[in-house]
């Protein structure tokens, strides 16, 4: 039996337009077709980088990056990539790039690593000057207001690729970001003044749209799972877990059906991330219903859905990121120091993201959720040892989002066994003075413990949301 599918990620959308001086082509007969092949082969790699490319073609006047505009315009890109060939003036891309609206990449590729100076004329070389223009360019986008980054490389060139792939993943990513739904449900957990969030900001600063939903909302769902669908769910959750000794039979029951009713719950509204918390009171069905979150939740964050608890929106804003930057992220939250050892202990009650997880996770039964009432399932595991990136979104004074990130490794060593997600964490540094840092950093309580080093590529997202990035090294 397999997990609900993952869901369906958008699609990333680049823009590409490559271009030359139109006064080179009856000078140059066989320069054109040179850099049209570049062009293809440009394309091609593009295409390749698991994003949809829109090629308006090649433009060798002012006139023809008008109508580049248009179509890019009309194509609602995530991202718009000027192939500068050869020397071109800055009036043939800057239409394109005030009217798309999108973040712009300039890339300087010529064809090779280098010219041959002995046997190359002026038509020859003039294939390899996609260099010149470059400062042209941002001279003029600076004195515009238009934001750009650029890679300078040639076209097999291995290092300009990543390095183009990561602004394709960061474009990626902002533009799941400006069209999510993240569901917001129950009420703040009492007195996290850090976890507090206007919901504006999200809006203003990501994106996307925050759907505020009630404990009743997954309530009447919960009650209408039939019979037949609670077995299949804990057939499920067998499959998938280690289903410890401690879980009773009921509890786990409990949580499949409210799993289900999840599930129900994110269709219906349309969700991409999930944010949670209501207290209840003396064991009422909302209180139930708030407690036997934990199985779903996880199975959720498997699929793609980050759902997290304590009603951490910026947490699972942050999950989603990392999530659709290919690491993961379960939530995290600090937990011990090990002195000895050199490590920072983390990871939080509740749930988890299965994909990460070092070895087969485990269901343990609760007998109390410390600090939460209600008792059930919970989740058990260690992140999967190397390299990880913390990551979590902090909010300054004024209100402004921050990217905050660190990088470490997983390492082995005892963990707690109560029900809770815990990974030893090792930064390379005296423990104590990395929480100080990482603390002083603006992160809230809460974060997401992603897979690999990442910091490069959040520091790519944030640049191309306009958002402040912070690595704690």
């Amino acid at each position: 039996m397999n997990l609900p599918a993952r869901i369906a990620r958008r699609p990333t959308r680049v823009g590409l337009v490559s271009g030359g001086l139109g006064a080179y082509w009856p000078q140059f007969p066989d320069l054109l077709p040179q850099l049209r092949k570049s062009a293809a082969r440009v394309a091609e790699r593009l295409s390749a980088l698991d994003c949809e490319v829109t090629d308006v073609g090649f433009i060798s006047d002012a006139r023809e990056g008008d109508r580049a505009a248009e179509e890019l315009r009309a194509a609602g890109c995530d991202l718009i990539i000027g192939f500068l060939t050869t020397y071109l003036t800055a009036s043939m891309l800057m239409p394109v790039a005030q009217r798309t609206g999108a973040p712009v990449l300039l890339i300087n590729l010529q064809p090779t690593e280098v010219m041959d100076h002995a046997a190359f004329g002026t038509g020859d070389w003039l294939a390899y000057c996609g260099a010149c223009p470059l400062p042209e360019m941002a001279n003029a986008f600076r004195r515009c207001g238009v934001e750009f980054r650029s890679v300078s490389g040639y076209v097999e060139d291995e290092r300009a690729w990543e390095k183009i792939g990561r602004w394709v993943r960061a474009a990626g990513v902002r533009g799941g970001l400006r069209t999510a739904r993240h569901g917001l449900l129950g009420h703040l957990y009492p007195g996290m003044l850090d976890v507090a969030a206007d919901l504006t900001s999200v809006s203003a600063q990501l994106g996307g749209h925050v759907e505020v939903l009630e404990i009743d909302d997954l309530r009447v769902r919960v009650v209408k799972v039939s019979e037949v669908d609670t077995d299949r769910r804990v057939a499920l959750a067998r499959e998938k877990f280690d289903v410890d000794s401690s879980v009773e039979a009921e509890d786990l029951r409990w949580g499949a059906k409210v799993s289900v009713a999840l599930d129900q719950l994110v269709d219906d509204f349309g969700l991409d991330s999930l944010a949670y918390y209501h207290r209840g009171l003396d064991g009422d069905i909302h209180e139930r219903v708030a407690a036997g979150m934990i199985l779903g939740a996880s199975l959720l964050t498997a699929r793609g859905i980050p759902a997290v608890g304590e009603y951490e929106l910026r947490t699972s804003l942050a999950m989603l990121v990392t999530d659709r930057l290919g690491a993961g992220g379960s939530f995290t939250e600090l937990q011990a120091l090990d002195f000895r050892a050199g490590v920072v202990e983390m990871g939080h009650d509740g749930p988890a993201h299965l994909a990460i997880s070092s070895a087969r996770p485990l269901l343990r039964g609760l007998g109390v959720y410390h600090g939460k009432r209600g008792y059930g399932v919970s989740v058990e595991f260690d992140v999967r040892h190397g390299p990880v990136t913390t990551f979590g979104i902090g909010q300054d004074v004024d209100g402004t989002y921050r990217f905050i990130a660190a990088e470490g490794e997983v390492v082995s060593g005892p963990l707690l066994r109560i029900g809770n997600t815990t990974s030893r964490v090792d930064f390379g540094r005296n423990p104590g003075e990395w929480v100080d840092d990482w603390s002083a950093s603006g992160i809230g309580h809460h974060w997401a413990l992603a897979t690999g080093h990442r910091a490069t590529d959040l520091a790519a997202v944030a640049g191309l949301l306009g958002i402040d990035f912070t690595e704690v090294t």
